[in-house]
């Protein structure tokens, strides 16, 4: 087994865009991997999604029905309870500059372990499959909190925002649009006030949404001025979330670590159900 150190990070949303285990005789939960077997769309449609919840719905259907955990201000208070042992450091340069090629493990995951009382440790865990790495998580009696190395936006106190707002459309692309051609000290502090998110994962959002307004500027115009929903009828992204993907998914989703996708939850862009895991976020 490999275990790498908690990453620096950095994903995703565009300048203009829109930008476990079981006890007892219970049964034992499926593995929080993708269900390859699944069909449909998952998320949480609103005004902005394009599709409506006939096609797109917060659960999973494959050989087995998967429902994420239901969020509440309970939830959210109690992941915020908790104290990062390890948290990782605020990126300095900009990744799309420095490391342009980086690449998602497809093997890894990140995983919380208590250290203490609301204590705990993240720790990427990479072997040779998936389904490895969750096991030897579990054997070293860690909980998965989500597909992937660990990154900027792994802590739990992130996942809180990630959860608690499905739809951060307006305050990012407010953030970038207000600071644009400005430093990204700024587009940063942005999102920490408006958003939430801690300021290693504030620093990879603004980041990336600088260097999606340099590439994508243009198509994510067309998008903006044309209204475009988030999806297409057939379940696409629209042109500025797909040049997002295409030019800054795989350095975010590297040095970021966390997404919606890789950690079960459910927000106002409708992905494929195959490409998001199943984790249920249960930490105590």
């Amino acid at each position: 087994m490999m275990r790498t150190p908690l990453l620096i990070p950095v994903l995703l949303i565009p300048v203009l865009v829109l930008a476990a285990a079981s006890c007892g005789d219970e049964p034992p939960l499926p593995p929080p991997a993708m269900d390859t077997s699944c069909e449909g769309f998952f998320g949480s449609p609103n005004a902005n999604t394009g599709l409506d919840t006939d096609v797109c719905f917060a659960r999973i259907e494959g050989d087995a029905t998967w429902t994420p955990r239901a969020w509440d201000a309970a939830a959210y208070a109690a992941l915020l309870s908790w104290t990062l042992d390890n948290p990782p450091s605020v990126l300095v340069d900009n990744p799309y500059e420095v490391t342009p090629d980086l690449q998602p493990d497809p093997n890894a995951v990140c995983v919380v372990t208590t250290t203490g009382d609301h204590a705990y440790r993240l720790e990427t865990f990479s072997e040779a499959t998936p389904d490895a790495s969750i096991e030897a998580a579990k054997a070293a009696g860690g909980v998965v909190t989500h597909g992937g190395a660990c990154g900027a936006c792994s802590s739990l106190a992130d996942l809180e925002v990630y959860a608690r707002i499905p739809d951060q459309t307006d305050p990012v692309r407010s953030c970038a649009m207000s600071n644009l051609g400005g430093p990204v000290e700024d587009v940063d502090a942005c999102i920490q006030d408006t958003v939430g998110f801690t300021p290693p994962c504030a620093r990879a959002w603004a980041y990336n949404a600088i260097h999606d307004g340099e590439l994508c500027r243009e198509i994510c115009l067309i998008s903006l001025l044309d209204d475009e929903p988030y999806n297409q009828p057939d379940g696409t992204l629209n042109g500025c979330l797909q040049c997002d993907e295409d030019v800054s998914g795989a350095v975010f989703k590297t040095i970021a670590g966390r997404t919606r996708r890789n950690s079960g939850l459910a927000s106002a862009i409708c992905r494929p159900c195959e490409t998001v895991w199943r984790i249920d976020h249960m930490y105590e």
